[in-house]
Order: structure tokens, then C-alpha cells, then sequence
């Protein structure tokens, strides 16, 4: 369905290139040991997923917008639609930021690889 888009490659952890790789060594992102550890380069295609020293210091970025969008999602349901406290809202943000973190990390990391890899669907 979605194979030959990048929101392919974010959601099922897969090279940016073919689709088919795998881009973290473990399938799981709360196994907190190895939920950063990504392979040097694609199983399948060969693609290269560290491209230079500090490549992803720009995934600091997009996820700071992801948890931006967490924030304003929280907010809107808790406070304007459920009436409660601001400061519920404010522990509440807290802990969803820790519980997602490794989920963010990740979904960073991919999000910013696919923003300078396509899609190549001659790749077999």
C-alpha cells in the first residue's frame, strides 16, 4: 500500500532506499540497550545509513518538532476539550515525552535519512 513512499520507510523502520533493509538492529524500540544501535548500511541495498560524523545532530531538530506536536496534541484534549488544569497538563507532557523517547529518537533519526535518500524502486 504505502511501499513506495517515505512514510513507508518512518513507520516500518526500513532503508530509505529499497525498502526492504532493516534500519535499527533491534525491531524493538524500548529494548532500551540497543533502541539507538543502527546498522552501518542496508542489508539489502548497501546503502550507507551513517553518511558523515554528526549526520544526525539534525535529527535533534525534527524531533524537537515531534514533541512540539505531542505538546499541542496534549494540550488541546486535556485543557480546552477536558477542562483540566494547566498543571496537570504540564506533568502529564512530561511523562509522555520520557515514555515516547525512544520512539521519537527514532522516528527522527528515519524521518532525516529519508529527507536526503529516495525511494529507488528499480532496486529488486
Amino acid at each position: 500500500m504505502l511501499k513506495d513512499t517515505k512514510l513507508y520507510s518512518i513507520l516500518n523502520n526500513k532503508c530509505p532506499k529499497c525498502h526492504q533493509g532493516d534500519f535499527f538492529i533491534d525491531k524493538h524500540a524500548y529494548n532500551l540497550k540497543t533502541f539507538v544501535k543502527m546498522h552501518d548500511k542496508c542489508s539489502h541495498c548497501g546503502e550507507v545509513f551513517n553518511k558523515e560524523v554528526g549526520f544526525y545532530y539534525g535529527a535533534m531538530y525534527v524531533s524537537y518538532g515531534l514533541n512540539i506536536a505531542y505538546g499541542v496534541a496534549l494540550f488541546l484534549v486535556m485543557v480546552l476539550l477536558l477542562k483540566l488544569n494547566v498543571l496537570v497538563f504540564l506533568f502529564s507532557f512530561l511523562g509522555l515525552v520520557v515514555v515516547l523517547f525512544p520512539v521519537t529518537m527514532r522516528i527522527s533519526r528515519l524521518m532525516y535519512i529519508n529527507l536526503f535518500v529516495s525511494y529507488d524502486k528499480t532496486i529488486k
